[in-house]
């Protein structure tokens, strides 16, 4: 039996585990950071078959590292599996989570005759907060000739076209008085983030099409009769590039200085997390995942004009360093679109079970196609 029949074969006999390791996980849903449950339930699928697993690494408590094998050839699969507030799993990290550890399940009896040493890694807060960038900059991808993953979307994608991205909090400090007696002796805190939006707004005319502003405000005051002495909120930069997205953020930012200047309010801006950099998905391994999910039936959108502009990850931050793949599985759900709660819901379908094993198959298969074109010195 060839090397993809026996990876397949045991992705398919491991499917039950999969879709339920997927399910509990979308079950308990939890936030960036906070992923105890999934964690160590990733690693103990992983420790299970035979994995060397380190849970709690890169000073993270909820990131996993699980290797085996102990060949030249060094693949790196990343399962994310943080929610988002409110909605839960509405980005489908659950199916992540469990394609990366079904991936391992087929390569782990194999990686020592392919030539592979394959690590899984459980990274924590992709939904803000970056931990693929932590774990970067603290050796986790050291050493890799390739890292993939796969995330769903509402249709099959080869490549999502990932933004970079800049994430702050901005808070005004002003001075409360009575609103109706002695408003002259505030200092309006919810006027100053108002003028801050409303020149965003105006800005918007003369940015380019992959840029993208957006915001909440959280906080602007307690009581109606009481000029605010607060407010507050996050907000998101995103562009085509770093490059680009540097002077987009000033831009951004001298708004908000704005604000301050109308008002006589203080202002802070603080980093809500590290930027996330544009995603460079590499050509070879693209198209040998490609071949290998068209292999499983699957179809790929053609979209005019590309598709979930403005998206990000930190994957991209890892393409930047190590030849990377992150394409998107198809659940069939549409108009349902990421960061919705329909999504969320379409996230334990049986489109989305399909999702989890044929994902695993493709990137297991993948994994051995490079590791075949390494061995005879094919590039």
């Amino acid at each position: 039996m060839n090397p993809r029949s026996i990876i397949e074969r045991r992705i398919r006999t491991a499917e039950r585990g999969l879709v339920d390791l997927s399910h509990r996980i979308h079950a308990h849903p939890e936030l960036a950071f906070e992923e105890v449950r999934a964690s160590d339930w990733v690693a103990r699928h992983l420790s299970e078959a035979g994995f060397e697993v380190e849970h709690g690494c890169y000073g993270l408590p909820t990131a996993v590292r699980a290797t085996v094998g102990s060949g030249p050839l060094h693949i790196a699969v990343c399962a994310e599996y943080d929610a988002l507030p409110q909605i839960g799993h509405a980005c489908g990290h659950n199916v992540i989570a469990a394609a990366a550890v079904g991936a391992g399940l087929g390569l782990a009896g194999l990686a020592d005759d392919l030539g592979i040493t394959l690590t899984v890694l459980g990274t924590p807060a992709e939904e803000g907060g970056g931990g693929k960038v932590l774990m970067l900059e603290r050796g986790a991808f050291d050493g890799l000739d390739a890292a993939m993953m796969v995330h769903p979307a509402a249709a099959e994608m080869d490549a999502m076209p990932g933004s970079a991205v800049s994430m702050f909090d901005v808070s005004y400090r002003g001075r409360p008085a009575h609103a109706g007696a002695y408003p002259e002796r505030g200092l309006n805190a919810a006027d100053a983030m108002t003028v801050a939006q409303v020149a965003i707004g105006l800005m918007r005319q003369q940015t380019t099409r992959g840029d993208r502003v957006q915001g909440i405000v959280t906080e602007a005051g307690s009581a109606a009769n009481i000029i605010p002495e607060a407010s507050r909120g996050r907000w998101v930069v995103r562009s085509d590039t770093l490059s680009e997205l540097a002077p987009l953020t000033a831009r951004v930012q001298r708004c908000f200085e704005a604000g301050a200047l109308a008002t006589g309010c203080d202002l802070s801006i603080a980093p809500a997390g590290p930027d996330y950099a544009d995603l460079r998905p590499d050509p070879r391994l693209l198209a040998l995942y490609r071949s290998n999910a068209e292999a499983l039936g699957r179809t790929f959108a053609d979209l005019p004009g590309g598709a979930a502009v403005g998206a990000a990850t930190d994957m991209g931050n890892v393409s930047h360093v190590v030849p990377t793949i992150h394409p998107m599985l198809g659940l069939d759900c549409a108009p349902a679109v990421n960061h919705q709660p329909e999504f969320t819901a379409a996230c334990i379908t049986p489109a989305a079970d399909r999702a989890v094993v044929e994902g695993a198959i493709a990137m297991a298969w993948t994994a051995a196609d490079l590791a075949a074109s390494s061995r005879t010195g094919r590039s």
